[in-house]
């Protein structure tokens, strides 16, 4: 990603924004992604690069079947972590992110370091423009936002933790940090913005965090087996049930991974069913009713060239989401290499996803129970490692 590449898109943005006839105050329809442009999936290895090459593109999904870049906006980010590291406030005005690693030079290798910074970006600025920049904790990586617009979360690999932000008139500050006691990568808020869950990667679990009176808690004996490699976590629009996806211990081992269903609404939360989707399940989206769920599969398109396990391209799996708290697998659909976030525009019949190795955002149609491809794909000026809208 080449920074001539940035000028060219602020300037195509000036003219999307400008064109569309919408004040900064009016709502857009838009979706954000993270853009990597320091760690590389090669036919022999992953392999990290220097600093400065990261963005944040804002992604126009008025016309939902296809979508077009109105801006990127430089900033540091990483595919280091769950692709669920950024998200937008419900009212659309502002995009937080965070930058889980930046990469430190040893001899001619880079290797990667938790940083511990968080970005604000004013989506409704026109352009959009990165308006401040925050310390929480070490490794930030999964964020989620209330329904309501006055609380985020962010989950701290590095720190064990979960950091508690406050959302007022525009300004984001920490307001706390709560222990979690395990490596955390993603989290989830229910929709009455009481009720969170976090995803502990390492030791294959789901916890719980709980609000009273402004303060937030977690209690371990809460925590939940749903496999190794947590990464995924999304609640149901109606609080009702929550659903982790797994990539397993190691990713594109060959090795079928899964999806787990909680029950999210009830005094003690637990695990209902468990579905198994294929290889490296690295998060998920849920649909605007809570029917459906949509799956990022990576497959074995990270693994090196040479193992057993590569595969040339990823696939998105659709899955139905049952009243009684079941799963079924509804079908799938090929997508690129070494997919990504992955999301659904608001009527919930497009779901897009993003193709890291291809730099493109793939675009699908949900047609009965069946996920189709559209064969839209939206090329992007980087690598696409994170993919939200609003919550």
């Amino acid at each position: 990603m080449r920074v001539d590449a940035f000028c060219r898109v602020a300037l195509f943005s000036l003219v999307l924004l400008h064109a569309g006839g919408a004040s900064a105050g009016e709502e857009r329809s838009v979706l954000i992604a993270g853009l990597d442009g320091k760690t590389f999936f090669r036919p022999d290895g992953p392999v990290n690069g220097p600093n400065g090459h990261d963005g944040l593109a804002v992604i126009d999904i008025l016309d939902p079947a296809r979508p077009r870049l109105a801006h990127v906006v430089k900033l540091d980010t990483s595919v280091y972590g769950p692709p669920t590291n950024l998200q937008i406030t419900p009212d659309g005005r502002l995009g937080l992110v965070t930058s889980p690693v930046t990469m430190r030079q040893e001899g001619e290798n880079w290797w990667a370091q938790p940083d511990d910074r968080l970005h604000v970006v004013d989506l409704a600025a026109v352009p959009p423009v990165l308006i401040e920049t925050i310390r929480v904790g070490r490794q930030p990586s999964g964020v989620a936002i209330a329904r309501t617009g006055g609380v985020a979360l962010v989950a701290n690999r590095e720190s064990r933790s979960v950091s508690v932000l406050a959302i007022r008139d525009g300004r984001v500050t920490v307001e706390s940090e709560v222990d979690v006691g395990a490596e955390a990568a993603a989290v989830a808020l229910a929709p009455d913005g009481r009720r969170a869950f976090v995803a502990k990667n390492k030791a294959g679990t789901v916890g719980v965090l709980t609000e009273e009176n402004g303060r937030w808690r977690h209690d371990p004996a809460l925590d939940m087996p749903v496999g190794p490699g947590t990464y995924g976590l999304e609640v149901t629009p109606d609080g009702a049930f929550a659903l982790s996806s797994n990539v397993g211990p190691t990713p594109s081992d060959g090795h079928a991974d899964t999806v787990a269903l909680i029950r999210a609404g009830a005094t003690l939360p637990v695990v209902l069913d468990v579905v198994g989707v294929g290889d490296t399940a690295e998060t998920l989206a849920i649909s605007p009713d809570g029917r459906y769920a949509a799956i990022a599969v990576v497959k074995g398109s990270a693994a090196p060239k040479a193992s057993s396990a590569y595969t040339l391209d990823s696939a998105v799996v659709l899955i139905a989401i049952l009243p009684e708290g079941r799963l079924r697998v509804l079908g799938h659909a090929p997508a690129g290499a070494v997919v990504q976030g992955i999301a659904f525009d608001p009527s919930g019949t497009y779901v897009y996803i993003c193709n890291y190795t291809d730099r493109s955002l793939g675009v699908y149609r949900i047609e009965g129970d069946m996920i189709r491809e559209t064969g839209f794909r939206l090329p992007l000026p980087g690598q696409p490692a994170s993919l939200r809208g609003r919550p």
